[in-house]
């Protein structure tokens, strides 16, 4: 929350010291590659570019591919491309429908750590997640995020939910968080600031989600948010540059540095994330989080290294989960 002193007045503008080129999603990827390797179901690989980056991943150490699929068609389009594909395993389904159907049922036998969505489009991966009989739902609303390097910010910079929940409420929107904060946690980054982003940062009955941010913080506050520090309504430039945010007075070990950026809804966080990529040349590597298993949600727009990211992000949540699991059978 807000404080009202001038502990943060001597903060140096973000952009002053950008870090060194890639070095956020490096970081990433290196300590994946010194844990276990993910089991990981693909569904339906048939193009270049889904097919490629479980392989490279695989060739990092990141993961073990399962892939998901008409096998003929996965197989042709190896040969195409010169992709290896000695070392995955290929599981026949014969289209988009049933290869995702069959990857869900894959996880659910226990036979896969992590999900990754292949040439197929999202919904039809997601439609079979969130099954109510069949699917991975868990007690925690399922939601996206977005890890991103931006060349030109310090922090690796996290953006939810951009992709799944279109215009949550208050209840969904703390378990969004929650989410965000959990990944930002157990993949090792520390304890996040997390910024409520709103239009302006002053609470209004004007703007709803200024209403939701002030209640969150509250939420915080007692216990209901846990494992991060919050500060809301934000405007975007408050959040991010220290400069914007001393010129409006805001003092807050949020303002000017933050971490994790909980967006009003799906509009904004998409346009955001779009934003940061084309025009600020940024990578962004996507999972989605509340189900059984991370779910790596690729692009085909994605750049080799945010796939990579994608996967390396995926493999330390699954082993945080699995040494979490390991501890409470004990």
């Amino acid at each position: 929350m807000r404080e009202r002193d001038t502990e943060f007045e001597s903060l140096v503008p973000l952009s002053a010291a950008p870090p060194p080129p890639n070095s956020k999603y490096d970081r990433l990827i290196e300590r994946a590659q010194h844990l276990k390797s993910a089991k990981t179901v693909v569904a339906y690989p048939c193009d270049e570019t889904s097919l490629r980056g479980p392989v490279e991943a695989a060739e990092l150490g990141l993961i073990e591919p399962i892939l998901v699929g008409p096998s003929d068609k996965i197989k042709n389009v190896g040969l195409e491309h010169k992709i290896d594909l000695s070392g995955c395993k290929i599981v026949d389904a014969p289209d988009p429908a049933s290869s995702a159907a069959k990857a869900v049922a894959l996880i659910r036998e226990s036979k896969g750590e992590v999900l990754m969505k292949g040439s197929l489009h999202t919904d039809e991966l997601m439609r079979e997640v969130t099954a109510s009989a069949t699917g991975l739902r868990t007690s925690r609303r399922i939601s996206h995020v977005f890890i991103m390097d931006v060349p030109t910010y310090s922090e690796t910079l996290f953006v939810t939910d951009a992709a799944i929940n279109i215009f949550p409420d208050l209840d969904v929107k703390r378990d969004i968080l929650q989410n965000a904060i959990d990944l930002f946690t157990q993949v090792g980054l520390g304890t996040p600031r997390v910024a409520i982003l709103s239009a302006v940062e002053t609470v209004t009955s004007k703007i709803p989600s200024t209403i939701e941010a002030a209640a969150l913080c509250k939420m915080a506050d007692r216990g209901q948010i846990t494992g991060a520090v919050l500060d809301g309504p934000l405007a975007f430039d408050n959040a991010i540059d220290p400069e914007a945010a001393k010129i409006k007075g805001i003092r807050s070990p949020v303002a000017g540095r933050a971490q994790i950026l909980l967006v009003p809804d799906l509009e904004a966080g998409n346009m955001l994330a779009k934003n940061l990529v084309y025009l600020a040349k940024a990578d962004a590597a996507g999972i989605v989080l509340g189900a059984r298993v991370p779910v790596v949600l690729t692009s085909r727009a994605d750049s080799v290294r945010a796939r990579r990211a994608s996967c390396a992000v995926a493999v330390i949540y699954a082993d945080a989960r699995r040494q979490k699991a390991a501890v409470a059978a004990v």
